[in-house]
């Protein structure tokens, strides 16, 4: 089976205005999607990422606006690592300062410089300087020039009681394969894929668990190139690691199980297909609310309680 890295990452917000000027003007981000949640229609469902919406580019939120904070703690995904060009840490920095973005000193990880920030609402963030991107594909329409720009997910840490289970999903079910261990964190990685393809886990012990609020993220998908792929590493879960996954829920732009790994994190996995431009053409992506079939009938009203979004 082919490892396929991250699909996306959805964490939970405050204001729906704030979170959008961040990641849209700070980090230049796309708003690649503007729908709701599917399960709480009258909350907006936010994805950002790429031009195109590529798997391992997205971030999506549920903006709350009235969710208590987070608590960071055992059982949670502790940071989610965006790639910029190894020459653009400067830039970023200092762009940090002049905003007011709470940000720590860059640092050395597993021979790689990282500058670890937070986002208003307290997210754990950072950038990883990866040498040799600067050819890739970046989102340019706003502030951020294309030498500076985001490249999608390096990937994500997560915050374990112990890790050998969840290390062992990893490796069997989505092809992660065990690395390097550096200061108490394991690196996993997904060799033919440089976006979205490591996570690391660190076991933590007698650690407090952790509070779902604004600032958390509140579940990891990983990519499963289709419905096949997908229930191939159902199969795995169910006889391999005793998980039995929910059953195949329609999303539009992807098609998802989840589950929760054994350390208590929601997992996801999500099929590539169709992508974010199955509704509105690229070109276009995030700029008019698009509900599933089975809420369009209801639009009127859903779009009476959301705030406003230019």
């Amino acid at each position: 089976m082919r490892g396929n890295g991250i699909h996306h990452v959805t964490a939970i917000s405050g204001s729906t205005h704030r979170n959008l000027d961040f990641y849209t003007g700070m980090l230049g981000l796309r708003l690649v999607k503007k729908t709701v949640n599917f399960d709480d229609p009258g909350t907006y469902h936010l994805y950002y990422g790429d031009e195109a919406g590529s798997p391992g580019t997205i971030l999506t939120f549920f903006p709350w606006e009235h969710a208590a904070p987070g608590r960071l703690g055992i059982g949670e995904t502790q940071e989610t690592v965006f790639r910029v060009p190894a020459g653009s840490l400067g830039y970023w920095t200092h762009r940090f300062l002049e905003k007011g973005v709470r940000h720590e000193t860059p640092e050395k990880r597993f021979g790689e410089t990282v500058l670890p920030f937070r986002d208003p609402d307290g997210m754990r963030l950072a950038l990883v300087a990866s040498p040799g991107i600067e050819g890739e594909a970046a989102w340019t329409a706003g502030e951020i020039p294309v030498e500076n720009a985001i490249r999608g997910f390096q990937g994500i840490s997560l915050l374990l009681e112990n890790g050998e289970r969840t290390g062992a999903i990893l490796t069997d079910v989505f092809g992660f394969t065990q690395g390097a261990t550096e200061n108490g964190v394991t690196r996993y990685k997904v060799a033919d894929t440089t976006i979205g393809g490591i996570v690391d886990i660190r076991s933590a012990g007698g650690f407090l668990p952790a509070r779902m609020g604004k600032g958390s993220v509140h579940h990891v998908a990983f990519r499963a190139a289709d419905d096949r792929a997908q229930a191939e590493m159902v199969k795995k879960l169910r006889e391999n690691h005793g998980i039995q996954p929910t059953e195949q829920k329609d999303r539009n732009y992807f098609r998802s199980v989840y589950f929760r790994e054994p350390g208590g994190i929601l997992f996801e996995i999500a099929t590539d297909e169709p992508g974010f431009a199955v509704d509105e053409p690229q070109a276009s992506l995030g700029r008019d609310l698009k509900l599933p079939k089975f809420l369009e009938r209801r639009r009127e009203e859903i779009e009476a309680v959301l705030p406003a979004l230019a």
